[in-house]
């Protein structure tokens, strides 16, 4: 259970929070590290207050991920997810919790590329990073892909975006993505034909990370590549990201944008048990709390050598890991409170530099 400081000093930022900042920081690196890339919980990475959970199921990566037949798809969550399917535009339905989430994904994207402003984004015509200065008067603009997509409510709003060049979303689940096209359809500036390049601006395939093809070139991989919701419901986290990782540009400009939730007894607490049980603003069966990650986890398995440049996952070098905790407030939506990301849910977010 969550111990009193933990809960008091919540609610004592959620108190302090600034309407107009957006707070992040920097995951700064452990110089003594385990080469391990497990998501197993470690007990001198923890703080005292944090009771320590049971180890993470991937705790051993498996070795059939290299298989081509491999999948992280949960067959379970996916019948689960296809039960949703035709509420999941419904802003007060069971997706509610997407919904009101959606604006804090574009604010932390931005954020974390602002963050290096020299990286910028593809320039189909000769494949290199071009500014945002550029993008924005029609010079490339933005390619993403969003995975694990579900009805399409980040890749709508994605490709609504006048920097965005293009938002390639992918689900596994085939009435999820009927949901999604045919939400899709109801406007047609998404599935105009792009001005370079053709195709649609806004393109949803039903597949899985593992059969989706690896760009055999910068100019094929993506600038941003995001996970909303997602790692905490599939099969194998560790080999899950292993797979997203060569889809995201090298060079400095490419990121790996995720949202997922810390394993601790406070995140049970929350999301089990208040949110699916006692409130009901989460259909039950929708979390596994032994599924969940903790940001540690995560730093270093994308940094399994602290800040020295060393391949992590999908032989891709890694930095600038940043992570933001946020919370929900019923009546007010979700905040971002520095710190929570120890205990409940956050974004986290890594830039590709080889």
């Amino acid at each position: 259970m969550a111990s009193r400081p933990n809960a008091a000093l919540l609610f004592r930022r959620l108190r302090g929070i600034s309407a107009s900042s957006t707070p992040m920081r920097r995951i700064a690196a452990v110089t003594t590290i385990s080469p391990s890339r497990s998501f197993s919980g470690s007990p001198q990475n923890r703080t005292q207050q944090t009771p320590s959970p049971p180890p993470h199921p991937d705790a051993n990566p498996n070795p059939a991920a290299e298989h081509p037949a491999f999948t992280t798809v949960s067959p379970d969550e996916i019948s689960h997810f296809n039960n949703l399917a035709s509420s999941w535009w419904d802003p007060q339905g069971p997706s509610r919790i997407l919904h009101l989430m959606n604006p804090l994904r574009h604010d932390f994207i931005r954020s974390c590329r602002s963050s290096v402003p020299h990286a910028g984004t593809h320039n189909s015509q000769d494949d290199q990073p071009t500014s945002s200065a550029t993008t924005k008067t029609g010079g490339g603009g933005l390619r993403y892909l969003d995975i694990g997509c579900g009805g399409g409510i980040f890749a709508e709003s994605a490709a609504r975006l006048p920097d965005t060049a293009s938002v390639t979303a992918i689900d596994p689940s085939p009435e999820v993505i009927a949901v999604a096209r045919a939400h899709a359809r109801r406007d047609p500036l998404l599935l105009a034909p792009r001005r370079q390049g053709g195709g649609a601006k806004l393109e949803y395939i039903n597949t899985s990370v593992e059969q989706l093809a690896v760009p055999r070139a910068a100019s094929e991989a993506y600038d941003v590549v995001s996970v909303f919701e997602v790692l905490e419901h599939v099969a194998s986290p560790a080999a899950f990201l292993d797979r997203c990782a060569p889809l995201v540009r090298p060079g400095g400009g490419g990121w790996l944008v995720l949202s997922t939730i810390a394993r601790t007894w406070t995140s049970w607490l929350t999301t089990n048990v208040m949110a699916e049980d006692v409130l009901r603003i989460v259909p039950r069966g929708t979390h596994d709390w032994r599924k969940y990650v903790n940001p540690d986890e995560l730093r270093r398995h994308f940094l399994p050598a602290g800040e020295d440049k060393r391949p992590g996952p999908g032989g891709c070098v890694w930095a600038d890991p940043v992570c933001m905790g946020v919370v929900y407030v019923p009546g007010f939506g979700w905040k971002a409170v520095p710190g929570s990301e120890e205990f409940g849910n956050y974004f986290f977010a890594v830039r590709r530099v080889d």
